[in-house]
């Protein structure tokens, strides 16, 4: 509601110290696990389980959770994608299907449209801020809009909770620090740079949208593409007479300035559009990715069975992971056909795995400093405070303390994704298990398999 600009400062805030904990922990370890891998060095292997499980449920409902917004932006072109619940819903599951296809296949992703289609999205994203802050942009209604639509205390920290799912990345930047050359220094550096970038765009493009619209306005029609909302209120606040008249000018320079102006005004819906559902598209197949990745891990130290992370032998993918996995994302996307609340579940949903696994890293990396202090750190935290001569982190503490009273308010404020998250942390404990009393293997420590070993049946 109305809060919006300030539950993103404050999940802005929380994501900066998981974005530090996770630079130190990933310098230590550029490996494929994230903060499975982190719990594994600082706890043992059952917690480092627990973490990885959480992790591939916030994996899932990315990919739910992305795919089933594509179809409202491109509305755009084709209405029914937007106002039809059965029709976008059934898109959404195409796509992950489709995608499910190709990360089985293993077919490379192609860079330089990812890159691209990146840049330009945040192009358009600062176009709209600039934009906004120059046509819509009003103090006044900016206040009116925060007090009036002042949410209650609980449902302000499920919003922060919610808030979460705007700050997605850290984890997929840490699964592919093991692919990537001198990780010591470029992952510490792109989750630096990660952070100023999406403070920088959230803080402007809410500021915005809370002058554009109302919270009930960004809340209705436009809950699933609030962007595309943001950009038509722009398109449609000035035509090119009040700007001329504004300008109050009639010389080239204003006439050619008058024109661009309007030339991007009319085209930002269009932008918007395309490169929303473009980078969503993205953001659903990395988080394919990053369960490819971490299933491929957790079968390799043995914290999940290792049919699940067999790699195909022609394909050379975790083909039964990817497979698996897509489909219980789209088992959790059926709900879409006919509730609408079924974007909230979605997102209190990732909000249970993503921050369990989040307050898992920040204790794993303050249980690292105490285990084991003169491990090399090549991004080493500052700001520490000295507990029975160790220093531990005052980011990692802030961390752990907020995101774990986020999560627990989540747990007991929302019964759906407490079910569905337990539930699922549930079956994952009774494999794991299992699987560790089959192998006759400690259920602490079981080392890693050798090299080839993912490849065989369990």
């Amino acid at each position: 509601m109305g809060a919006t600009p300030i539950v993103l400062a404050v999940a802005g805030i929380l994501f900066i110290f998981t974005a530090l904990t996770y630079a130190e922990g990933t310098a230590m370890y550029p490996e494929a696990g994230g903060s499975a891998s982190f719990a594994r060095h600082g706890f043992n292997d059952s917690v480092g389980f627990i973490s990885g499980w959480a992790l591939m449920l916030s994996y899932i409902v990315t990919i739910a959770i992305s795919a089933f917004v594509i179809p409202p932006y491109l509305g755009y072109f084709w209405p029914p994608l937007k106002e039809s619940a059965v029709i976008g819903t059934a898109v959404s599951m195409g796509i992950i299907f489709f995608l499910m296809i190709i990360n089985v296949i293993g077919v490379r992703e192609t860079s330089i449209f990812n890159v691209t289609a990146s840049i330009f999205d945040l192009l358009v994203q600062l176009l709209i801020i600039a934009l906004g802050l120059l046509l819509v942009f009003n103090f006044d209604v900016l206040v009116h809009n925060m007090k009036f639509y002042w949410p209650t205390w609980d449902a302000l920290i499920l919003g922060i909770a919610l808030a979460a799912i705007a700050y997605t990345g850290v984890e997929t930047m840490s699964q592919m620090a093991e692919e990537t050359k001198r990780p010591a220094k470029r992952v510490p550096r792109a989750l630096v740079l990660m952070i100023i970038t999406v403070l920088i765009l959230f803080s402007g493009v809410s500021t915005v949208g809370l002058s554009a619209m109302t919270p009930q306005e960004l809340a209705g029609s436009w809950a699933t593409d609030p962007i595309a909302g943001i950009a038509h209120v722009i398109s449609t606040a000035i035509t090119p007479q009040e700007m001329a008249a504004t300008l109050s000018s009639e010389t080239e320079v204003v006439i050619v300035l008058t024109w661009i102006f309007t030339g991007l005004r009319d085209l930002l819906p269009v932008l918007v559009a395309v490169l929303a559902a473009s980078i969503l598209f993205i953001a659903t197949n990395a988080g394919l990715m990053g369960i490819s990745r971490l299933a491929f891990s957790l079968g390799r130290y043995q914290l999940i069975p290792p049919v699940l992370g067999r790699v195909h032998k022609r394909f050379k993918t975790p083909y039964i992971a990817i497979i698996l996995f897509s489909l219980v994302a789209l088992a959790i996307l059926i709900p879409g056909f006919f509730a609408p609340r079924a974007f909230l579940e979605l997102g209190a949903l990732y909000a249970f795995g993503s921050l369990l696994s989040f307050v898992l890293a920040h204790a794993s990396i303050m249980s690292l400093r105490v285990k084991n202090p003169d491990l090399p750190r090549p991004f080493r935290l500052r700001w520490n405070i000295r507990f029975r001569q160790r220093e531990l982190p005052v980011t990692a503490i802030l961390g752990l303390v907020g995101t774990a009273v986020v999560w627990l308010v989540v747990i007991f404020t929302q019964p759906y994704s407490r079910l569905i998250g337990f539930v699922w942390m549930a079956v994952g404990l009774v494999i794991y298990l299992i699987f560790r009393w089959r192998r006759k293997s400690s259920l602490n420590k079981a080392g890693r398999l050798p090299t080839g070993s993912t490849e065989s049946p369990l």
